[in-house]
């Protein structure tokens, strides 16, 4: 259970894998924290920040943040009093309460469009959660999504997130690749699969197969696949085809929301049918939330037919996470620190790069991004980015954790928060430089 690549000694962290592999498969609780490029998990102690502190004594500054979910960084103090509020509540309680509504009212008033909202707990139920109320307004069973884009391990839209090319057929007609062994084959019966920024594939398959389709769902940024932003003409096609077809459009933001600014990804820019939120919605607690248009929400019970339910939806100790984060990110000021480190850990990143001569693409949007090697020019879609090299993203990744920055490998998205500092971004590209130096020889 040792990995001779394993660039800072690790001596407590393999202890406790393989204690963690004798009672977990592979001694994680979620495949992606198993870390290819060391073969193996990291073990933490605590986060604090901007910061990470393993097992073996090592503290990083940290560019993963839970995936995307600490926006204000490990244990925000906002978040934790907030949670100690409602801990003396009761805990979960599994009944309605003044939180629910208050919150309610707030994210709908940042969201143009959205008329009402239910929460859950994860981003993988939300999706599939929305996409049954889609289905039940319609009356029709078929899924569109975009080739690279991301919505969660269930069954519904586990397809093509990350697919093998010899696989995934030709690029403007995708095949259906599953995400993971054991989705029902049926399945792919009722997802089609298209290449994103490309307005002839969409709107020939839209209008060919919309009287079996419910609903049309992607990423707004495509940050699963590095931060790919949408086109204009892409935008409005999307958003005029399913308005003409019947489809109804959602906008999955388990990811993107909050990234740039207090609400929609894209402003209003475009507004969907149903949003789905997760993630940084909670300030590193687990909930998520899908919204949509009054006629389409109201399909949920008690008022329609489309079950929505649990035991665990909307305790206090979690949507009263989502009021301390609202009151975060609309303080004067926030999005101007967010989009000043940016500046300077983007513009520092690409300046390190090319000095070393090292071919790589940096793609920052808001406070997430993709550092994609061997790309010279900005991706379009998914099988742009498949092309990059694995091999020197990994050696970089080790060189940077060697030194104290934290890259999780199997993501193809990084980020920071607003508990980072211009200091620590300063040290980030210092390390960067270290890393990159030895990229190049």
């Amino acid at each position: 259970m040792s990995s001779t690549s394993d660039p800072i000694p690790l001596a407590r962290t393999h202890a406790l894998w393989q204690r963690a592999c004798a009672v977990m498969p592979g001694g994680v609780n979620a495949s992606a924290r198993h870390n290819p490029a060391l073969g193996h998990p990291l073990f933490m102690q605590r986060g604090q920040g901007a910061y990470l502190f393993d097992v073996d004594g090592h503290r990083y500054v940290d560019y993963c943040m839970s995936h995307g979910a600490s926006l204000l960084g490990h244990g925000p103090p906002a978040v934790l009093s907030a949670v100690q509020e409602a801990l003396d509540m009761g805990l979960l309680l599994a009944c309605e309460t003044e939180i629910q509504v208050e919150v309610a009212e707030r994210l709908l008033a940042l969201f143009p469009g959205m008329d009402m909202v239910r929460y859950a707990c994860s981003g993988t139920e939300t999706t599939w959660h929305a996409l049954r109320v889609a289905r039940a307004y319609t009356g029709r069973y078929g899924v569109v999504k975009f080739e690279g884009h991301y919505h969660g391990v269930n069954d519904t839209v586990g397809f093509s997130h990350w697919p093998d090319l010899a696989l995934a057929g030709p690029a403007d007609q995708p095949h259906p690749v599953p995400d993971s062994a054991g989705i029902p084959p049926g399945s792919a019966e009722l997802i089609t699969v298209l290449p994103f920024n490309d307005v002839e594939a969409l709107e020939r398959t839209l209008r060919e197969r919309w009287g079996t389709i419910a609903a049309l769902i992607m990423e707004p940024v495509n940050y699963d696949s590095g931060g790919i932003v949408p086109t204009p003409e892409f935008l409005r096609a999307v958003r005029d085809l399913t308005r003409q077809l019947g489809i109804v459009l959602i906008f999955d933001e388990v990811l993107s929301g909050f990234r740039i600014g207090p609400g929609p990804a894209l402003g209003d820019a475009v507004i969907p049918d149903m949003t789905v939120l997760g993630k940084a919605v909670g300030g590193g607690m687990p909930v998520s939330a899908f919204m949509g248009k009054r006629e389409i929400m109201e399909t949920c019970s008690p008022v329609g037919l489309a079950l929505h339910s649990g035991t665990y939806n909307a305790p206090p100790v979690l949507v009263i996470a989502i009021r301390a984060l609202l009151d975060e990110v609309v303080r004067p000021g926030f999005y101007a620190g967010i989009d000043a480190l940016g500046e300077r850990l983007y513009g520092g990143m690409r300046e390190i790069l090319a000095r070393h001569g090292i071919a790589a693409w940096v793609q920052g949007v808001g406070a997430r991004f993709g550092l994609l090697f061997g790309l010279d020019r900005e991706p379009q879609n998914y099988r742009d980015v498949a092309r990059q090299d694995m091999e020197m993203m990994r050696r970089f990744h080790l060189a940077c954790l060697k030194r104290g920055v934290y890259l999780h490998y199997i993501s193809p998205h990084h980020g920071y928060s607003s508990a980072h500092t211009m200091a620590d971004i300063d040290e980030t590209l210092n390390v960067m430089d270290d890393a990159a130096r030895g990229l190049s020889i």
